[in-house]
């Protein structure tokens, strides 16, 4: 698995609502992003906050949670009964402690998904028969610390292990444009800073975005856009390639792109 995946996965009405098109994309993503089957799936979603890094080690089925309030009642029905992947939450747990930047890594064995994971996994893969492990980021923390956590789980990369990072490049509520006029001006051109620094390679730019990005202030990034950074790390260490695809596929408001990945950029 030479690519990794950030994948915003927008509201979780992206689970229904059969207009909008990420929702298609993801659908098709084994078929004409990514058709080798991964032995096992990481995936990090801005949705789980910890104070210090814990992975999930579920034995059996995993639980579906549904960290959302006042939505369909057809959302609350879903499942996503994948199984767990303790073996993999151990080797998590061993690349981050062994980096020795990470003292303290916990394992959690009963926490399942929650929507920023099994959402674009429902689409992605369907069958859920792909054992699934979730860590949590630190919201207190930096990018740089995140970068760091990146450059740890990079061998993953060799392992069979398809990893995804699962946000949203901007994340400001306050500011959404909820009428539909459209991106706004200041997401649009944070969201393509983003891009372009990312495309040309410019790591340190990214970890120092709240002093060179334009609009970095309105952005509201963490938990979700912090993703990005760990997301870039692996994408880039091991195998320094660029870039090599980005998707842009907008929605109204605050979230112009919704993705990159070691190769590709993916969202709504």
């Amino acid at each position: 698995m030479k690519d990794t995946f950030y994948i915003s996965h927008g509201a979780p009405t992206l689970s229904i609502d059969e207009s909008l098109p990420a929702r298609h994309f993801l659908q098709s993503f084994q078929q004409t992003v990514l058709s080798e089957k991964p032995k096992s799936i990481l995936i990090i979603s801005g949705h789980w906050e910890t104070s210090d890094p814990t992975v999930n080690a579920v034995v059996g089925p995993t639980e579906t949670i549904y960290d959302f309030y006042g939505f369909p009642d057809q959302m609350y029905r879903f499942k996503y009964p994948a199984p767990g992947a303790p073996e993999l939450a151990n080797r998590v747990k061993e690349l981050l402690t062994g980096s020795g930047l990470f003292k303290r890594v916990d394992v959690d064995k009963k926490r399942g998904l929650d929507h920023g994971a099994w959402v674009p996994l429902m689409l992605m893969y369907p069958e859920a028969n792909i054992p699934v492990c979730q860590l949590s980021i630190q919201t207190d923390e930096d990018a740089t610390y995140h970068y760091n956590m990146g450059k740890a789980l990079a061998p993953l990369k060799d392992e069979g292990v398809l990893i995804i990072a699962s946000g949203a490049a901007t994340h400001n509520l306050r500011k959404m444009d909820l009428i539909g006029r459209g991106i706004q001006k200041w997401a649009y051109e944070f969201d393509n800073w983003v891009k372009e620094a990312l495309l040309e390679g410019r790591y340190d730019d990214v970890n120092d975005y709240k002093k060179k990005a334009p609009h970095a202030k309105c952005t509201l990034l963490a938990p979700f856009g912090i993703l990005l950074w760990l997301s870039a790390t692996l994408r880039a260490l091991g195998h320094l390639q660029p870039i090599r695809e980005w998707v842009e596929m907008p929605r109204p408001g605050v979230c112009p792109t919704v993705a990159i990945s070691p190769g590709h950029a993916l969202g709504p």
